[in-house]
C-alpha cells in the first residue's frame, strides 16, 4: 500500500513537473530607441507592442498556457550598442525572439547577430531596403514597411511626365536607401538633384538654397521630395521659403508622427503616401488600437504605435500556429508566407525575403482647425498587389 502511494506521488510530481515545463515562458526582447534621436518613434513602438500583445492574447499575455515576458532594452540609436544588446538578449536573457530596432543603422548592425545565434529578429520599424535586401538573412522578418514600399507609394502621387524632382534626405541608411528606392520607382519624372544632410541638422538654409538653385529655372512642374525621420524635420524651414509662390516649387513627402505633421498645415493640398494614419483603415484591429489608445492616453494612436501593434499580432499569430513552440526553425517555417491581421488590415510575410506585404495610403493634406496637424485625407489605398516591390536579397 505504501509502495503504491509512493508511486502515485511520484507520478503526480512528474505530471506537475511536465505541466510546469509545458507552461513555461515565451521571452521576447524589444530593443529600441527609448532615448536618442528617434526616441519618439521608439516609445510609440513599445506602446503599440504591449497593446498588441494584450489584444492578440485576449488580455491574458499568454499563448498555449505560456506567459509572454517582454524585456526592454534601450539602444539609444547607437549601432554598436544595439548589436551588443541583441547578443546579450539571446545569450544571457535566453529570449526566444527579438523585436526592433527603431533606426535602420542599428538594424543593419544587428542582422548578423540574429544569424550567429540562430534566433528570429522581427524588424519594426527600421525601414532601409538593405535590411530585407543584400544584408538580409533567414532569421530576419519585418512588419515595418521598407524603403521600396515608401518609394513606390510616393511615386504614385508625383510620377508624371515633365516633373523635375530634387530629393532632400538624411545622410544615413534610411535616407540613402529611401532615395535609391524612390529613383528606381520613378518611370516618368526625373531626379535632377540629391541633397543629403546630417541627421542632426537644425539649420537647413544652405541645403534648401541648393535645392532652389537647381529647380527654380526648370520648366514644367517641379518638386522637392523629403525623406526625413526624427530630429528636426525640414518642413518649417521649407514653408518659410514660400517655395510655391516664389518659384513654383511644390513639396512632397510621406507620412510621419502627428507632432511632425503639424508643419504639414503649411502645405495644404500636399500629396504623398503614408504607412498609417489612425483615421484611414477600417478593420477590427485598428478599431481596437484606437479605442485602447484613447482610453489610456486620451489621444489617438500614432504612426509607429500601429507598427508595434502589428508586430505583436504577427508574433502571436505565429505562436498560436505552433501551439507555443518557440523552436526557431518551426517559427520560420510557420511565418514564411503567413498572413496576419494588423491595424492596417491583412499583412503577409513574403517567403523570399520575409518582408511584410501591406497596403500604403496615397493622401492629400487638408487643413482643419480642429486638428493640430495637417490631416492626410485618403485619395487611394495602394494595396500590396498594386506595388511591384523588388526582391533585393541574394537568397
Amino acid at each position: 500500500m505504501q509502495r503504491r502511494s509512493l508511486m502515485a506521488l511520484a507520478a503526480a510530481a512528474a505530471l506537475i513537473s511536465t505541466s510546469a515545463l509545458a507552461a513555461g515562458e515565451i521571452k521576447i526582447a524589444h530593443i529600441y530607441s527609448k532615448t536618442g534621436p528617434l526616441e519618439a518613434y521608439g516609445k510609440q513602438t513599445q506602446t503599440g507592442l504591449v497593446m498588441g500583445l494584450n489584444y492578440a492574447t485576449g488580455g491574458t499575455m499568454e499563448v498555449a498556457g505560456k506567459k509572454i515576458v517582454l524585456i526592454e532594452k534601450d539602444d539609444q540609436g547607437k549601432p554598436d550598442l544595439g548589436k551588443s544588446l541583441l547578443a546579450t538578449a539571446y545569450a544571457d536573457d535566453k529570449v526566444d525572439l527579438a523585436v526592433g530596432p527603431t533606426s535602420s543603422g542599428v538594424a543593419l548592425a544587428m542582422l548578423p547577430v540574429a544569424e550567429e545565434y540562430k534566433k528570429i529578429l522581427l524588424v519594426e520599424p527600421a525601414v532601409a531596403d538593405s535590411i530585407t535586401g543584400d544584408k538580409w538573412n533567414k532569421y530576419i522578418f519585418r512588419t515595418g514597411r521598407n524603403s521600396s514600399q515608401d518609394a513606390i507609394s510616393n511615386a504614385t502621387a508625383m510620377d508624371k511626365d515633365g516633373v523635375s524632382i530634387a530629393t532632400l534626405a538624411q545622410d544615413y541608411a534610411f535616407g540613402r536607401d529611401g532615395v535609391k528606392a524612390f529613383k528606381d520607382a520613378l518611370k516618368h519624372a526625373k531626379i535632377v538633384h540629391e541633397e543629403y544632410l546630417p541627421q542632426t541638422t537644425t539649420d537647413f538654409t544652405a541645403g534648401i538654397q541648393r535645392l532652389i538653385d537647381v529647380l527654380k529655372d526648370k520648366p514644367g512642374r517641379k518638386a522637392i521630395e523629403v525623406i526625413w525621420a526624427g530630429g528636426t524635420p525640414p518642413f518649417a524651414a521649407l514653408a518659410a521659403q514660400d517655395l510655391k509662390k516664389r518659384y513654383g516649387i511644390e513639396v512632397f513627402t510621406g507620412g510621419n508622427i502627428l507632432p511632425a505633421m503639424a508643419s504639414y498645415k503649411a502645405f495644404p493640398g500636399m500629396e504623398g503616401a503614408t504607412y498609417y494614419y489612425y483615421g484611414i483603415p477600417k478593420n477590427p484591429s485598428n478599431d481596437a488600437l484606437v479605442a485602447m489608445h484613447y482610453k489610456q492616453f486620451k489621444a489617438p494612436p500614432d504612426f509607429f504605435t500601429a507598427g508595434g501593434f502589428a508586430a505583436a499580432e504577427a508574433i502571436v499569430t505565429a505562436l498560436k500556429a505552433t501551439n507555443g513552440d518557440t523552436n526557431t526553425n518551426k517559427l520560420i517555417k510557420t511565418m514564411e508566407g503567413m498572413s496576419f491581421d494588423t491595424p492596417k488590415g491583412k499583412m503577409t510575410f513574403r517567403k523570399e525575403d520575409h518582408q511584410a506585404m501591406q497596403s500604403m495610403y496615397h493622401f492629400k493634406i487638408k487643413v482643419d482647425p480642429a486638428f493640430a496637424w495637417g490631416v492626410p485625407e485618403l485619395v487611394h489605398e495602394i494595396k500590396p498587389d498594386e506595388m511591384n516591390v523588388p526582391i533585393r536579397n541574394k537568397r
